[in-house]
């Protein structure tokens, strides 16, 4: 928030400024704050807390400006356009998107091996089992959530893609189709993995491995090479740990494998394993 906030005043905020980086609250600063102003806007990314502190306990008499009374949406992610109208600055030429621009999200790249994952899962939910629900994870293979693929239903936090999947079969929920990357398993998904075993869940896990930590520049993944091994560990029947190569020749049989996986009434991982592209280009560079 800070930093939007020093983008729309380049050569300096013309407004007292309260950096917040703690907790409790300083209140003595605050105080000092609220002496000098007749308006405080608060730009906090996530829920409006400090917003909430501001017009509760501290008693303050003036007025509070930020997400809960409009200034800001009350979703979503700050940025610089969204705090220049905050701070009265959108109709500034500096300011705001031009028309021209058209939006475009990030997706994954070309070559990727979630692009191929993705393509034979949603063909096979989408065309045989319209009560499907994909549950995702934090990772690059997120981004299958968007245009061509659509294919995640929810995404929470690191390690949720397995247990949401399971809580959705434990209501009744079929299929209940859980996408994980391989560092992401090994930092938050094997106990859900666990519990699935130890409770005979009805899930299929998707652990999509590209041999590397992708989303955050391509350090070495902690499971690289053990993925089978692990899931055998925690339980899982080994004639149900699948690992697949996603390639386009390999569909036909990527699909079968994914629909037998499903019908099965029991805990399934399929491993779609592709070295990650970029890693791939940089050993290839070297």
């Amino acid at each position: 928030g800070y930093n939007y906030l020093m983008e729309n005043y380049p050569e300096g905020c013309e407004y007292p400024v309260l950096k917040i980086g703690q907790y409790p609250l300083p209140k003595k600063q605050l105080n000092q704050l609220i002496e000098s102003c007749d308006e405080i806007l608060v730009l906090e990314d996530g829920q409006p807390f400090v917003e909430k502190q501001l017009k509760g306990y501290l008693g303050i008499g003036i007025k509070v400006k930020g997400r809960l009374d409009g200034t800001l949406s009350q979703d979503g992610e700050l940025n610089p356009d969204s705090v220049a109208r905050a701070v009265g600055k959108e109709n500034k030429s500096e300011f705001g998107i031009p028309l021209v621009v058209e939006m475009r999200p990030p997706a994954l790249c070309e070559g990727c091996g979630h692009r191929d994952m993705y393509t034979t899962l949603t063909e096979v939910l989408k065309e045989e089992y319209p009560s499907h629900k994909v549950f995702s994870d934090i990772g690059c293979y997120t981004l299958g959530a968007n245009a061509p693929f659509n294919a995640i239903n929810s995404c929470v936090d690191m390690g949720a893609s397995i247990t949401m999947a399971k809580g959705a079969a434990d209501g009744g929920l079929y299929p209940a189709v859980a996408v994980i990357g391989d560092s992401t398993f090994t930092h938050s998904g094997m106990t859900g993995l666990l519990d699935c075993v130890n409770e005979n869940a009805n899930v299929t896990v998707v652990i999509s491995d590209n041999e590397t930590t992708a989303m955050t520049g391509g350090q070495d993944s902690a499971g690289t090479g053990r993925i089978e091994a692990i899931c055998a560990g925690l339980g899982v029947e080994p004639s149900h740990i699948r690992v697949v190569v996603p390639l386009k020749k390999n569909y036909e049989e990527m699909k079968q494998i994914i629909r037998e996986e499903i019908e099965y009434c029991g805990v399934s991982v399929i491993i779609p394993r592709r070295e990650c592209i970029q890693t791939l280009a940089r050993k290839k560079k070297k």
